[in-house]
């Protein structure tokens, strides 16, 4: 008998705790399938600083989740128990240390995990933590960035290096990782070579838009086939007509309705993880982004009550 989110007929959504979707925090269930964590950590960005409020932005928008997804079928939070973990505490002036924290946190939960950002560094010790049970993983990466360059001003940590050091630290399965969503001007044409060097195939929003969803998606199945997968969302995947609030906004994104369905076509693949950084809620305008985020955590916890249960 799982429990499940605060009953809205009887408690208004808009009163009580604000957990992920109202559910219950871990220490209430004393265990779970699948764990919701924030992590308030944006000392690895280069440009707008503020992701550190991301997790309680998220979390304050999910109020109006509701526990049945049509979309998938499935009813999550009875399917398997959900809950939410809190947040990690980790040192906002030391990078490295934020890092081995987080991986010591992540490693600690028995369970699947979906993160709430932070900034995008936090990707690689979720990625040690996972590989850590797993294996090496595949990755499928929604961004209208790389986060594949080697430094910023000689820092090997930070918000744009993190899948460089996954797979040099062999944490990734090199034949079956993607970036989606990626757009903008780069350094320079040795950008793309690089992140081809190390492994990535891209998909462009442009290519998402012309290709359409439904290819986009089995090119994506295709290339994860059986492995295990993470999944990690930078919220600025989507055009900033759908997420304003996010520290590197790029034009021609992603509509919200184009991520959420690519990420339901996942239904069936072996998900073991997932995280949604970068949102930065003091440039969001009416929770916009916090709202987007929220249903893309949403989606990802479905897919792992799926995952589960099968």
């Amino acid at each position: 008998m799982t429990r499940g989110p605060v009953d809205s007929s009887k408690i208004p959504r808009f009163a009580g705790p604000a957990t992920f979707a109202r559910l219950p925090r871990l220490d209430e269930v004393g265990r779970a399938d699948v764990t919701v964590i924030g992590v308030p950590f944006d000392s690895g960005v280069s440009y707008r600083p503020g992701a550190r409020f991301g997790p309680s932005a998220v979390r304050e928008a999910s109020r109006l989740l509701r526990p049945y997804h049509p979309g998938l079928d499935v009813s999550p939070f009875e399917r398997v128990q959900v809950a939410d973990g809190g947040d990690i505490a980790c040192n906002p002036f030391d990078i490295e240390e934020a890092v081995e924290t987080i991986d010591a946190a992540a490693s600690s939960i028995d369970s699947r995990l979906v993160t709430i950002g932070g900034d995008h560094t936090i990707a690689l010790p979720l990625l040690r933590a996972a590989a850590r049970k797993h294996g090496p993983v595949a990755l499928l990466h929604f961004d209208a960035h790389l986060d594949t360059w080697d430094t910023y001003f000689g820092a090997a940590y930070t918000h744009g290096t993190p899948f460089r050091r996954a797979v040099e630290e062999g944490l990734l399965d090199t034949e079956a990782l993607s970036h989606v969503g990626i757009r903008g001007p780069l350094y320079g044409k040795r950008d793309l070579e690089e992140d081809r060097r190390l492994g990535f195939g891209i998909v462009t929003s442009a290519d998402v838009m012309r290709r359409g969803v439904d290819e986009v998606t089995d090119a994506l199945r295709q290339r994860i086939g059986g492995r295990p997968l993470y999944v990690s969302v930078d919220i600025d995947v989507l055009d900033p007509a759908h997420a304003p609030g996010t520290g590197t906004p790029e034009a021609g994104g992603m509509t919200s309705r184009e991520l959420l369905e690519i990420l339901r076509g996942l239904a069936g693949c072996d998900l073991v993880g997932a995280d949604v950084v970068e949102v930065a809620p003091a440039y969001d305008h009416a929770e916009i982004t916090s709202i987007a985020a929220s249903h893309v955590a949403y989606d990802l916890v479905s897919l792992l009550a799926l995952r589960e249960n099968k």
